[in-house]
Formats: structure tokens, sequence, C-alpha cells
């Protein structure tokens, strides 16, 4: 398994932008496909968004489409979630996973978490 640990979560006003970081590390970072979740309290943890092993392919929740973009950079061992026009129900723990298949694949797929960084965003 790789080792994932997030960074850049805060609290921004509604319409706001953040920049998460999801760095890893022990394994060959570009061998995972890597996505983002979250989870809101009292509610379960819903897809965010997916990064191929070379960051050729994407995929986004409905949710989010047109407003975050996932991005990554082996040579830094680094996936990014850039997220714009933020809105309160955004707010949530993040987490970054990775997932040794080579496609896209439900939840059970990643076998890999970080503990999470928290968004806040306030109306």
């Amino acid at each position: 398994q790789v080792q994932l640990v997030e960074s850049g979560g805060g609290l921004v006003q509604a319409g706001g932008f953040l920049r998460l970081s999801c760095v890893g590390s022990g394994r060959t970072f570009s061998n995972y496909v890597v996505a983002w979740f979250r989870q809101a309290p009292g509610k379960e943890r819903e897809f965010v968004a997916a990064i191929g092993r070379l960051g050729l392919y994407t995929r986004y929740a409905d949710s989010v489409e047109g407003r975050f973009t996932i991005s990554r950079d082996n040579a830094k061992n680094t996936v990014y979630l850039q997220m714009s026009s933020l809105k309160p129900e955004d707010t949530a723990v993040y987490y970054c996973a990775a997932s040794s298949s080579p496609r896209f694949g439900p939840r059970e797929s990643y076998d890999s978490w970080g503990q999470g960084t928290q968004v806040t965003v306030s109306s």
C-alpha cells in the first residue's frame, strides 16, 4: 500500500476556492489511480473525483463537475484537487485514496486512504 497525506483544507466563504493536496509515499505513485472522496456529518462517504495513473483520464461526481479539477504531478508524488465556486454543501472531510487497479472503480477498490482534511464553506 501507499501512504497518503492530505493538506490544504480550511474555512472559506461561499463562492471561494481551495486547493487540496495529497502526497503519496512508500510505493511508486504512478502505479496508482487516485481519487478524492468526502464525508459530511451524518452522511456516507461519497466519490468526488478520480484521476488515472498518468493523469490522462479523469472522472467527476455530477455535483462537482465544472467546479472542481483533479490533477497530478507524479514527479512530486502529488495529486491536487482545485475547488472553485464552493458551496456550503461542499462542507465535509475530504479524503484521498489510492487504488492499484488500472481502472476507475467503486469505493471498495481503493485500499489506501489518508487521514482526511476538513473543508468548511460558510454561507
